[in-house]
């Protein structure tokens, strides 16, 4: 049971805070809903007796926030080669709740967009993802949102160069020293 105020994790909309729990008679059924006040001041309605069960929790703590970062400095985890799949993978990720499944995504896909470009699909995924995390990471770390923003970006933009930068002057340098042509022999 969460009270009012508490700060809470809906999956696959991110962190909000309870701004009441109020009694509504829809279809003729009178429930209990925690009213949860999310980023952007939109609010949506959760019904007291099924949060558990779809996934709510309480966000988490600074510690927690900490290891969070910390995945976002890690070279990307495999991800499957065919586009179906990875999202699949990714999907279930996001729903999971699990921030740290959500930071996976986040990293791996930015990963991915800066190597290759993302298509439409996972570029709203990656979008929607950074939204989920950045929201929960505004209420752990008492930040704002611009600040989390930059900090998650300049956190994988630190560890794409960490990772991604070596292998991608290695293929430019070796394009540009040893010119192929195609034909088999470089004469």
């Amino acid at each position: 049971m969460f009270n009012v105020g508490d700060k809470i994790v809906y999956p696959m909309h991110g962190a909000g805070v309870i701004d009441s729990i109020e009694e509504k008679d829809i279809l003729g059924e009178k429930q209990s809903y925690y009213i949860l006040k999310m980023p952007g001041e939109v609010k949506v309605m959760i019904p007291t007796a099924k949060a558990e069960t779809v996934g709510v929790r309480n966000i988490i703590d600074k510690s927690s926030a900490d290891k969070v970062m910390g995945i976002l400095e890690k070279d990307e985890t495999e991800m499957d080669k065919n586009w179906n799949k990875r999202y699949r993978d990714n999907m279930d990720k996001m729903k999971s709740g699990d921030i740290y499944e959500v930071a996976d995504v986040v990293r791996n896909l930015s990963f991915k967009q800066k190597e290759k470009g993302l298509s439409t699909g996972e570029k709203k995924m990656l979008n929607n993802a950074k939204q989920i995390l950045v929201s929960e990471l505004v209420l752990a770390e008492h930040a704002s949102q611009e600040e989390v923003e930059q900090l998650v970006e300049n956190k994988i933009n630190t560890s794409f160069m960490m990772f991604r930068a070596e292998e991608i002057q290695t293929e430019s340098i070796v394009n540009k020293f040893i010119p192929f042509d195609g034909t088999g022999t470089n004469n």
